[in-house]
Order: C-alpha cells, then structure tokens, then sequence
C-alpha cells in the first residue's frame, strides 16, 4: 500500500468523513485509522474530535495512540488538530473534573463563564460562525507561511464548543476570537503542530484553504 498523505485518527468521536471529505477535494490521499502503526507511516496526521475530553483521552490509550501522537510530533512530521483534536494536545482540561492531556502544548481546557449580553444569557457552548483575528490585531500578511496564510483577519469560521484552551506561552497562539468578554485562542502553531477551535472543513471556502495550506506543507522537504 503507497503510503497516504494523510492518516486521520479514529478515536470514536470525530467527525471524520467531513474531513476527509475536505482533505480529498485538495488532493490529498487520506486514510481514516485506528492504527499506530499507520500514524507512524503516514505523511501526516490529523486529529479531530467532538465530544467530551475524558472519554477521548480513555480511548486514545485504549487503542494505544498517546505515545503514537507524541512519537509523531517528535518526528517533525505535520500535525493538524481540530476541534477536539486542539484540546487535547493541551497538558490537561478541567470538563467534568480535572484530566490529563497529551501535554504536546502547555496549558489548560478551560469552560466559558456565565456571561450575559444585551440582558440576555449567551449560550454554551458556542454554536456557529465566529471571526478570528490575529493576536496582536495586525492585519494583511499576519499568518503568511502558516495554515492560515491567504485567510484573511476578521474571517468567520464556524465553532462547536463548551470549552477553550489557555497556552501558558502566548506567542503559540496563531489567531484569538471573542465570546461576549471573553478572548479566547482558537488556534495554536507550535513547530510542526498547528490546531484550531473551529471546524475548517465546515467553514465554507476559506476554511478550504487552510486544508490547501496543510498540503503545501505535507509537500515541503
């Protein structure tokens, strides 16, 4: 069997087809696994999820992919994580309880609090379209050469979440948007990890071009 662009990790909370779905229509050759063997042979690898963070964590080491997950980071190869997938690369998250995390980046899963606006309680989780911006506030160019290079500032991007990630270091953060008064990181690039908030692939066209940008870097030497 050739060896696939992309192995996309099946934990059992994902929503994988979508994503591979996405993947394909950039030309990329996908392979949904279970396997560490496979992640190990793959170009790439994608970490996706919905649901809830100890349940992904129970069977990520069920189906022995934590040191899987790690051994691929450290291999240099990409990592793209998504939704879930970006939570659990944290060091631990405090959903239902305090549970450990995959710790590839620094920091804790966080809930949103209770916030009202207009007289009116918001909603959790957050459920739809939301802008994302660069950290700083800077526009044009910001996230040239990242995953987000030819998106521009101020894009929505559409988000599915009870929870958001606090990086102990900010300069991982790659773009930031705003719940009520709250400004949270919804995407983070850390070497060859990058891993977002939302959901690109249900994010229209721009969301497209992050998957365009993530094959352009399976692609370099």
């Amino acid at each position: 069997m050739a060896t696939p662009d992309v192995a996309i990790v099946d934990f059992g909370l994902g929503n994988l087809f979508s994503i591979k779905h996405a993947c394909e229509h950039v030309g990329l050759d996908v392979l949904i696994t279970s396997s560490a063997a496979d992640l190990e042979a793959a170009r790439s690898v994608i970490l996706p999820g919905v649901g809830a963070f100890a349940d992904a964590m129970t069977a990520l080491e069920r189906l022995g992919l934590v040191d899987a997950l790690r051994s691929t980071v450290a291999s240099g190869k990409p990592l793209l994580g998504i939704c879930l997938g970006l939570q659990l690369l944290f060091s631990e998250s405090e959903e239902f309880g305090v549970h450990p995390g995959l710790d590839i980046v620094s920091g804790r899963v966080v809930y949103f609090p209770l916030q009202e606006k207009d007289g009116r309680r918001l909603k959790v989780p957050q459920v739809g379209w939301n802008e994302i911006h660069s950290p700083d506030g800077f526009g044009v160019g910001v996230w040239d050469g990242t995953l987000l290079d030819r998106v521009s500032p101020g894009q929505p991007m559409y988000f599915v979440h009870s929870c958001h990630v606090v990086p102990e270091e900010p300069g991982c953060v790659l773009c930031r948007a705003d719940y009520g008064d709250i400004r949270f990181c919804a995407g983070v690039q850390l070497g060859n990890v990058t891993a977002f908030q939302f959901h690109p692939e249900r994010s229209g066209p721009e969301g497209l071009v992050v998957y365009e940008n993530f094959k352009k870097r399976i692609s370099q030497p």
